[in-house]
C-alpha cells in the first residue's frame, strides 16, 4: 500500500519542477504533485492545505536550497515553528544541484529532512524514497 501519494516541490526552476512532476506521475499516475517557485508559496500551501485539523494526509516534499528571498534554512526554520502533528506528515528531502559538503552535512542535520538528494531527480530516487517511507509508516502503526 502507497501511503505517500502527494508531492510537493518548491523550487524555483521551473524545468526542474516540470520534469519532477512527469517523473512523480509516471510512477504514480493518481499521486497529487504541486509546485511551487517560492519557499513562502509552498509554506503557506502546507499551512493551508495539510494544517487544517481534519486533514491527516501525508506529503513529500522535494525542497531545493537556493532560491530568491527565502532559502531551504529559512523555510526549515519557519517549518520548526508548525503544530508537530503537521511537521510529521510533511516528509522533506533537499533536491539541490549544490554539492558544497557543508550543504550536504546541514541539510543532514535537520530533523525535518529525510535525505539530501542531488539533482535531476530519478524514477528510482522516487522509488526508493517512497518505499522507505512507507516501511517508516507501517513500523510506527
Amino acid at each position: 500500500m502507497e501511503y505517500f501519494n502527494n508531492f510537493i516541490l518548491v523550487d524555483d526552476d521551473k524545468v526542474n519542477n516540470m520534469i519532477c512532476t512527469k517523473i512523480i506521475r509516471k510512477l504514480y499516475s493518481e499521486a497529487t504533485v504541486t509546485s511551487f517557485l517560492t519557499a513562502r508559496e509552498g509554506l503557506n500551501h502546507i499551512v493551508s492545505r495539510y494544517g487544517q485539523p481534519h486533514n491527516t494526509d501525508v506529503a513529500v516534499l522535494l525542497l531545493d536550497i537556493i532560491m530568491p528571498g527565502m532559502d531551504a534554512w529559512d523555510f526549515l526554520k519557519e517549518f520548526e515553528s508548525f503544530e508537530p502533528s503537521l511537521k510529521d506528515r510533511i516528509k522533506i528531502y533537499i533536491l539541490s544541484s549544490s554539492v558544497d559538503k557543508k550543504d550536504m552535512m546541514k541539510a543532514n542535520a535537520d530533523k525535518h529532512v529525510e535525505y539530501y538528494l542531488m539533482k535531476p531527480l530519478t524514477s528510482e530516487s522516487i522509488h526508493l524514497m517512497v518505499h522507505v517511507l512507507n516501511k517508516k509508516l507501517v513500523k510506527q502503526q
